[in-house]
């Protein structure tokens, strides 16, 4: 573990830093036409707060909205004609949510302009569309709004499609061209696990950047605040048939605050309740998903696949490394047959592929498994964990970058799993023995083995943790798909443990496919 994280940059520039009473109540809620406003005037926005007591929201709702209905909320709609940025022609536009259920808690939205200066961005009922419902609006002032959303011409030059959502706590998403919502990323996650309790910083104020009349990217600024914790965050959103996020963050631990225990970096949110290695008998379709894997590469350049499953009880397994190149939730399966589901369209959902920008130093990944009764619960967490955090008031520094991907995603330059079966064909084992002693099918496809010569000697390497004991191994082409498939079974010595399996494939002293690495769960 390195002794010095290279991820906390605490130069004299930052030490410096203070907080003036006049800038804070310009930048907390007074009007602002003069005032330039930058990311390094948000940054001491949150150092200052994160000097202070946490202050709870304590803005109520007005009645009808405090005991709307599902339907209700449903049926108000930001008018489309009333975006921002529309009656100018600008390439992108902003639309606003309404307030109610289960976003009660207000943000602040604002309007950065060409010269710095900050316009605020009022709440008007007139901006809305309220459907069936018989509200007054009249009467309840500058409510403010539950997130927004930027649109762009992702996927026709003749219509601003959705392109990024930023709504309840830190939660944000985005599409690519083709693309349909899915998993989301959060701008920091504490406690997931290892404490008494996850708590969720929220953004709640946002700036968003005027884009230029020829536009092809869009910046927004964000402040996060949490009883533990405040943060400065900057976004650069790229559309396109992979859209990008680049994320500069620079995060203050609270003065008096409980410790953290885990302080969760670059933080993405997916679903998995059924897949290629946990069938659900029940459905008729072959698998549910938002993500079907983790995948990361270490600082040292070896590519990990983790295929994710819906376990019986919370499973976190971590990932120890320095200086990570890239990890995200991965959405691999991209054939409609992988589905069959016309409405939900899973095929269509991103992956989320995170570079990290610098050297974010020693520290590790960590996934959180969760049990789900159906597909409408996210179970699936993930995200980086340094080693060491900054005294309380000093910033943790650090940028990276989702890139939204479809089709065309990353993947290792070598070989990568397209599929992760367990169970047997034609066998005499019983089904208790079949449980003791699982079998996994496993295929591999990349350009290292393509370019193999024909009857080139391949093997397997696998192995096991101490509760497992590799029973059988098998490495060979498969002709049907011109890939080449693993199988391999396992002994248990221990069931009520979990094992840990690693398996992948080398020609001579040459490793020519990613790790798969996968958890045997305990019955």
């Amino acid at each position: 573990m390195a002794t010095q994280n290279l991820l906390f940059k605490r130069s004299l520039h930052w030490r410096g830093w203070i907080l003036l009473g006049s800038l804070a109540t310009l930048l907390s809620g007074a009007p602002a036409h003069a005032q330039r406003f930058d990311f390094d005037s948000l940054t001491r926005l949150a150092q200052g707060k994160a000097n202070e007591p946490f202050r709870a929201n304590s803005d109520k709702l007005p009645e009808p909205l405090a005991s709307i209905t599902y339907d209700q909320l449903r049926d108000i709609r930001f008018k489309p004609e009333r975006s921002v940025w529309r009656a100018e022609n600008l390439p992108f536009e902003a639309q606003f949510f309404h307030l109610g259920l289960y976003q009660t808690e207000p943000v602040r939205i604002h309007e950065i302009l060409p010269d710095g200066s900050v316009s605020h961005i009022p709440y008007r009922g007139v901006d809305f569309d309220y459907g069936k419902n018989t509200f007054n609006p009249a009467p309840w002032g500058d409510l403010g709004h539950a997130g927004f959303r930027l649109h762009y011409p992702l996927n026709n030059p003749a219509y601003k499609d959705e392109l990024i959502v930023f709504q309840g706590a830190s939660y944000f998403r985005a599409l690519g061209a083709g693309q349909q919502y899915g998993l989301s990323a959060r701008g920091l996650a504490i406690d997931t696990v290892g404490g008494s309790g996850e708590e969720f910083p929220r953004f709640t104020e946002f700036w968003i950047q005027r884009p230029a009349t020829a536009a092809s990217e869009v910046v927004v600024l964000a402040l996060l605040e949490s009883p533990r914790a405040t943060g400065a965050y900057r976004f650069v959103v790229r559309p396109g048939q992979q859209t990008t996020t680049t994320v500069n963050a620079r995060v203050f631990l609270r003065k008096g605050a409980a410790p953290v225990n885990t302080l969760g970096i670059a933080p993405l949110t997916s679903m998995f309740l059924s897949g290629e290695n946990q069938l659900l008998p029940s459905d008729f379709r072959p698998e549910v998903h938002d993500s079907d894997g983790l995948m990361m590469v270490t600082g040292q350049g070896e590519w990990l696949w983790r295929p994710l499953q819906r376990p019986n009880a919370p499973v976190v397994s971590s990932f120890a490394m320095s200086d990570p190149r890239g990890f995200g939730l991965m959405q691999r399966d991209r054939s409609f047959a992988s589905y069959e589901d016309v409405e939900a369209r899973y095929e269509r959902r991103p992956s989320a592929w995170i570079r990290p920008i610098g050297n974010w130093g020693a520290g590790r990944v960590e996934l959180v498994q969760l049990p789900t009764p159906d597909e409408t619960h996210d179970n699936i967490v993930s995200y980086w964990v340094p080693a060491t955090l900054p005294p309380a008031g000093q910033p943790l520094e650090l940028s990276y970058e989702i890139a939204w991907q479809g089709d065309n995603q990353q993947r290792p330059p070598s070989a990568w799993v397209t599929q992760s079966r367990r169970g047997y064909g034609y066998t005499r084992l019983t089904p208790e023995q079949q449980k003791a002693q699982p079998q996994y099918v496993i295929d591999f496809a990349g350009p290292t083995l393509d370019a193999l010569p024909a009857g080139a000697p391949v093997k397997a390497v696998v192995s096991s943790s101490a509760n497992g004991r590799i029973v059988e191994t098998l490495a060979y082409p498969n002709p049907a798909t011109r890939t080449w498939r693993v199988t391999l079974s396992v002994q248990r010595v221990d069931p009520a443990q979990p094992v840990e399996l690693r398996a992948f494939l080398q020609h001579q002293n040459d490793t020519l496919s990613e790790t798969w690495t996968h958890l045997l769960l305990p019955e």
